[in-house]
């Protein structure tokens, strides 16, 4: 049976990437499906995607993986080789809200996010039923002012137990720590309710609706110590109008968030975001 992996790669930008890349591919066998390559100018920084199968049985990766390092170590390379049937590990956390919870178990559900749910987490036992409905351990980890250390300790000794590499907020209202964000950076993805920048604090859509907004959306982005300042990876929008109550807007606020934050997480599980300083290259 043919295996298939997504090849990815990132360094600073210079002559002979793409040619010293496809060569040691063709060297070890495999054949490429798709690419996506990109240069960024302003900071310098080359990014390449692949989705690649071996053309035989005879295909060694681990060998490719040693004769690769070469190139590597050539062009100063940060790179993973990455079998399609592995299945990312990722741990979900929520307050109240069950729309992002319910959207990103029902995708799983039916396949279209393809990967391993470690545990739902949440502050409040409100969603607890979704968890048990959908099989999937649920753990509360009450949060207080007072409590944020221990809390944090918790939530980051059941990451690591579970080895979930990926942590998605399906809108979980408890800002994390600064030394929690710079540990998991670049693996833990928020939903913020607003087509960024905001209408800061309580009750945003109505805030917007206030302002006579034509347009209210959802950003999807990487979480950092700089509150909703992550590097962006999914936005989307729908347009309203003078018609709309908040009500409207709060309603369709909620399919935008949901979709967004599917999108978002679907494709970081392809692999198909890079960090790239404050922002992110995506490809489609």
């Amino acid at each position: 049976m043919t295996s298939r992996f997504i090849f990815t790669t990132q360094c600073q930008d210079q002559v002979g990437i793409v040619a010293a890349v496809a060569t040691c591919l063709l060297d070890h066998g495999f054949f490429i499906d798709e690419a996506a390559q990109f240069g960024d100018e302003l900071t310098g920084r080359f990014f390449m995607r692949l989705q690649i199968r071996q053309v035989d049985d005879v295909c060694n990766t681990d060998d490719f993986k040693v004769q690769f390092q070469g190139v590597a170590d050539r062009f100063k390379m940060e790179w993973s080789l990455d079998e399609l049937t592995t299945r990312p590990r990722v741990m979900l956390m929520v307050s109240k809200f069950d729309h992002c919870l319910s959207d990103l178990l029902y995708r799983h559900r039916i396949g279209e996010l393809e990967a391993d749910i470690t545990a739902i987490v949440s502050n409040h036992e409100t969603l607890r039923h979704l968890a048990d409905q959908a099989d999937i351990p649920f753990h509360h980890i009450p949060v207080t002012a007072e409590t944020k250390p221990q809390a944090e300790a918790q939530l980051t000794a059941l990451i690591e137990e579970t080895r979930s590499e990926l942590v998605v907020l399906a809108r979980y209202m408890q800002v994390l720590s600064a030394e929690m964000c710079e540990k998991y950076s670049g693996r833990v993805i928020n939903i913020h309710h607003s087509f960024l920048p905001s209408f800061k604090g309580a009750k945003p859509y109505h805030r917007a609706h206030d302002r006579g907004v034509k347009l209210i959306g959802a950003t999807a982005h990487y979480v950092t110590s700089d509150l909703d300042e992550g590097p962006i990876i999914e936005q989307m929008v729908e347009r309203v109008d003078h018609s709309d109550s908040a009500t409207d807007l709060v309603a369709m606020g909620r399919d935008v968030e949901a979709s967004t934050l599917a999108r978002a997480v679907k494709m970081h599980l392809e692999r198909r975001v890079f960090l790239n300083g404050i922002r992110t290259v995506v490809f489609w």
